[in-house]
């Protein structure tokens, strides 16, 4: 009976002191793949931005402006729920979030407006030609990069 219970305890031990995986059904799979994909929406855009910018496409007036404004909406996004507590990468494998955001209110929460703000920037000017989408382009790559500093891991090799 005793060997039992030990077993059962260190069972039990190992199982909550365990991480769980995003993708094998933890309590946060959900809002881990929706902040996920809020994330290719950023990416995405950005990069049709940055090609322009870079001269690596040819700068389109309508596509600078749609994609300023997916990403600007996407910014926007009242996304709170897609972030609770426990879903970070130290407690959850598949997340490069970092326990800090829960930790360092309002810190996150300054860089999330940052990013608001320069993609509303962004948005303004993005139509309005090649020199205008350079120059609004710096805020908005600056405020991605100051939350992937602070509050996203580096990627495993």
């Amino acid at each position: 009976m005793l060997k039992r219970t030990l077993i059962a305890a260190g069972l039990a031990s190992i199982m909550l002191t365990s991480t769980i995986t995003a993708d094998d059904h933890s309590p946060f799979e959900k809002q881990i793949k929706a902040r996920k994909a809020v994330f290719q929406v950023y990416s995405y855009n950005m990069g049709l931005l940055s090609a322009m910018a870079k001269g690596e496409a040819e700068y389109d007036a309508q596509t600078a402006l749609d994609a300023a404004g997916n990403l600007n909406a996407a910014a926007m996004m009242k996304n709170s729920t897609m972030w609770p507590p426990g879903s970070g990468n130290d407690a959850v494998e598949g997340t490069r979030a970092l326990p800090e955001i829960w930790s360092t209110f309002p810190a996150i929460g300054e860089k999330a407006a940052a990013l608001t703000e320069a993609s509303t920037a962004l948005l303004a000017v993005a139509g309005n030609g090649l020199d205008e989408l350079k120059g609004a382009m710096g805020p908005v790559g600056k405020s991605c990069k100051g939350c992937h500093d602070d509050f996203r891991a580096k990627k495993k090799k």
